[in-house]
């Protein structure tokens, strides 16, 4: 096989193997950029890769899921959350011969956006700058806008679909776009109920009964349970759907989850002063602009000097905006020269 073909070979068999209700690579809308075609990678493969090796995917290993800014090693961070969304949306997506790459490629990029200190973050971009601020919305900025020192990554047009549509009522325009919708979910309850069982703040057995019966006793077997569920109300069809007793066992278990976990003052007690650190911080850069980055500061003029703080503030880690709080907030101790 020469290294000219192999893209073409690649868009081949997806014509011939997926699903008539897969969105094929080469029915894509495209990007909104020109481009030059890869001569191995498929377009959304090549998606794949450009969120893989941006800057913003890295920094998801150092933002939080449940637990802010966790010292344990074992706990979900944002990156690892986004790794486990992205192995159960292929599963779905292979089982059903959909789009596979397209999956993951969104998968990989929903959460891309994130705030420092998970949801605290994104409650505090509401509180200081837009009522209307949302991660995936910022996920969505990131990849058109942000990355790439203001070029953009230039994904395609269902892979973007597929990032801003991932979470509430919004609903992605392809099946892979709404795999991602489904594992993100799966994924953060099963894998949240493990780290707050690894914080102390639940034991599996605190799980009503009722929803171990139909879910499982272990993540992996209400992962299991919620996979299968969905591949079998799923396929060779134009839709994609839990059976209706898992998804309503599935629905309790979140809701126990908000009642136990999410709004537990011990997982998150902190959140109030990540907030106000986060707002602090928000507000100095717009009273500071010439403190912003470079990338930012040179943005003010054309967005506003409102829009690039939040884009700066949003874009931290966890630990980077303690330690620019901790810069300009906290007095450093004195010390005198060392006595002989």
């Amino acid at each position: 096989m020469s290294e000219k073909n192999v893209r073409d070979t690649f868009l081949e068999y997806e014509k011939q193997t997926l699903s008539p209700y897969a969105c094929l690579t080469s029915q894509s809308k495209g990007r909104d950029k020109e481009y030059v075609p890869c001569e191995i990678r498929t377009e959304f493969q090549r998606d794949r890769d450009r969120i893989l090796h941006s800057q913003s995917f890295r920094r998801l290993m150092n933002k939080t899921q449940v637990f802010l800014a966790p010292v344990g090693d074992h706990y979900r961070t944002r990156m690892t959350h986004t790794l486990e969304v992205t192995q159960i949306a292929r599963i779905i997506a292979r089982a059903l011969r959909l789009n596979e790459d397209l999956t993951e490629a969104a998968a990989l990029g929903h959460d891309i956006g994130h705030t420092p200190f998970g949801h605290a973050g994104e409650y505090a971009m509401q509180k200081c700058y837009d009522k209307e601020f949302t991660h995936y919305r910022q996920s969505l900025r990131v990849v058109e806008k942000l990355e790439n020192n203001g070029q953009g990554l230039n994904l395609t047009w269902e892979v973007r679909d597929g990032i801003v549509n991932h979470t509430g009522k919004n609903m992605a325009s392809t099946l892979e776009g709404v795999i991602v919708k489904f594992a993100d979910r799966i994924a953060y309850i099963n894998h949240d109920i493990d780290d707050a069982c690894r914080g102390g703040i639940l034991s599996p057995s605190d799980i009503p009964k009722h929803i171990r019966y139909i879910l499982g006793d272990t993540s992996s077997e209400r992962i299991n349970t919620m996979v299968k569920s969905i591949i079998k109300e799923s396929t060779d069809k134009q839709y994609i759907a839990m059976q209706s007793h898992v998804q309503s066992a599935t629905d309790s278990l979140r809701e126990f989850l908000f009642e136990n976990v999410y709004r537990n003052p011990v997982a998150k007690g902190e959140e109030t002063k990540a907030q106000e650190m986060l707002i602090r911080l928000y507000e100095y850069y717009v009273a500071n602009p010439d403190k912003l980055p470079r990338f930012y500061r040179e943005r003010c003029e054309s967005e506003g000097v409102e829009r690039c703080s939040c884009d700066f503030v949003a874009g931290m880690t966890d630990r980077y905006a303690i330690e620019a709080c901790e810069e300009l907030y906290i007095p450093k101790v004195w010390r005198g020269p060392k006595e002989e």
